[in-house]
């Protein structure tokens, strides 16, 4: 599975901290949401779907996320990972802990910042 997804907020943005405890902020409950809409639109376009969510849903998982950032300095390459994560594997209906192998990669492009992601299951 592929996509091309919205940059996450930066790590400073995607919690808050409230009466003392670190909640997912507005802003990253939003990136959740668009992402969640863009990959339930993705599938249903999909004749695979089926297929597809059967073999991701049985296997460990493979997770390459390319970065695209306005300014390659301001960002860190990691700072994304985790909401990115959890919001496709959300989305798709698994948990997280079947991601075992993760490839990240940071670029520049200034006119179009964006991620794009690859999601495919391991074989053993």
């Amino acid at each position: 599975m592929a996509l091309t997804l919205p940059v996450p907020p930066s790590i400073n943005h995607q919690y808050a901290t409230v009466n003392g405890r670190r909640l997912l902020s507005s802003a990253g409950r939003s990136y959740k949401s668009t992402v969640a809409q863009q990959i339930l639109i993705a599938l249903a376009r999909s004749p695979h779907r089926e297929p597809l969510l059967r073999t991701l849903r049985a296997n460990d998982l493979a997770l390459s996320i390319r970065f695209y950032f306005a300014s390659p300095l301001r960002r860190d390459v990691d700072g994304g990972l985790k909401i990115a994560q959890d919001a496709l594997c959300e989305a798709l209906g698994l948990n997280d802990n079947r991601v075992t192998e993760i490839h990240l990669f940071k670029t520049r492009d200034a006119n179009h910042p964006r991620i794009e992601l690859s999601l495919h299951a391991l074989s053993h």
